[in-house]
């Protein structure tokens, strides 16, 4: 708005020729100028000077807003997609309505806790209609490790929506809305993130998983400072990916060990009842999320799945509108399910740590006779859509 030209702005003629004449076309230029300075070199008085410089002003500057006004605003924006309930509702509640649109929301913890199933149910709910819950739409499923299965997502989907995928057609349109790519490098992740760009918005596409960012970045040679310019490319264009198209965007990380300067760079120092700094590494646990600081910048929300004395939590580690809170929670035939709705404040470093603490079980899978058969057509592309030409 600045370099908005004088002649656009309806200043009294007689003012607009004079400023003309000395050639300040532009808003910018008279605002640059001081009142003094503009009679000296329009030769008027004041009392115009200031009614130009105050007609100027009212239309280049944005108008005011009342802190009423934007929170008016937010609630509108959320009202109008603002998060997607994940089905767990202690969780839900804590995150103001589920997982953010438009924002990266990462899932981190150590293998086998659950990210994937945790991806698969988000993925179904997704597809499903509106009237359940879901946002109706197709998923971009990104599985680096090939991890997803089709037998698993019909089996979490028949246990938890018997009443769709008990109907086969039913659930062959559902699971069909749901595009796996499998790249095997970053180079073809890279080529997918640029495909999917266009495909978002021609395709109903209403949600993006990748699956995991870690395990593409591990997978190449590069080290160092070299690896993090690589990977600042991938978070840019990731971020953008979610805010252009207003879709949430659920990202799974791997975590690895702690390292000296991991631990002055993350850790707390908590004081004690008696006063007394105590020493933080007594307190940190000694894995951490993969990929660094830069990627823990560029997520929104961060949700801690780690396991203590065998048990399994879910934590928000990071959000900007929830506290960090632990819910803990169990795999299922149905998908993961929390055990308490009511969420455990965490303080201090525990905020930030991860911990792999004991045995904990391994996933239930029933599979009935009928997602058997559903899975196997899977293969054929009668189910799930494999490879980029889902996309087109």
């Amino acid at each position: 708005m600045a370099n908005k030209l004088i002649s656009e702005i309806r200043l009294p003629k007689s003012i607009a020729n004079v400023f003309s004449a000395r050639n300040i076309s532009t808003a910018k230029d008279a605002l640059s100028l001081t009142e003094f300075e503009l009679m000296e070199l329009l030769d008027v008085g004041l009392t115009e000077v200031r009614s130009a410089l105050s007609q100027i002003s009212e239309i280049v500057a944005p108008p005011y807003q009342t802190a009423l006004s934007l929170m008016e605003q937010r609630f509108q924006n959320e009202h109008l997609g603002g998060h997607f309930p994940t089905g767990l509702k202690g969780l839900d509640a804590a995150l103001c309505g589920g997982i953010p649109f438009g924002v990266l929301t990462e899932l981190v913890g150590p293998a086998g806790i659950g990210k994937t199933q945790f991806c698969l149910k988000l993925s179904l709910l997704a597809s499903l209609p509106t009237n359940y819950g879901g946002l109706d739409g197709r998923v971009i499923y990104i599985d680096v490790e090939s991890k997803f299965s089709s037998r698993r997502l019909l089996e979490i989907g028949l246990r938890s929506f018997p009443e769709i995928f008990q109907m086969k057609e039913m659930a062959q349109e559902m699971a069909g809305r749901i595009l796996v790519l499998r790249p095997t490098s970053l180079a073809e992740f890279t080529q997918s993130l640029e495909q999917i760009k266009v495909s978002l918005l021609q395709n109903q596409v209403k949600m993006l998983v990748i699956d995991s960012m870690a395990a593409l970045v591990s997978g190449e040679h590069e080290q160092g400072a070299r690896r993090q310019q690589t990977l600042s490319w991938h978070i840019s264009f990731i971020k953008s990916l979610a805010e252009f198209s207003r879709i949430p965007v659920v990202v799974t990380n791997q975590v690895r060990s702690r390292n000296h300067d991991d631990a002055s760079r993350y850790s707390f120092q908590v004081q004690s009842r008696d006063g007394a700094i105590e020493t933080p590494m007594q307190y940190d646990s000694h894995l951490v999320a993969a990929l660094g600081i830069q990627w823990a910048h560029a997520v929104t929300t961060r949700l801690v799945l780690e396991a203590k004395s065998g048990e399994r939590f879910i934590k928000v580690a990071k959000s900007p509108i929830s506290p960090p809170l632990a819910f803990p929670f169990h795999i299922t035939s149905s998908g993961i399910s929390l055990l308490s709705d009511d969420g455990k404040e965490v303080m201090g470093p525990e905020i930030n740590a991860i911990h792999c603490q004991g045995s904990f079980p391994q996933t239930l899978l029933i599979v009935t006779g009928t997602c058997v058969a559903m899975a196997k057509n899977a293969g054929h592309n009668e189910i799930i859509n494999f490879g980029m030409e889902g996309l087109h």
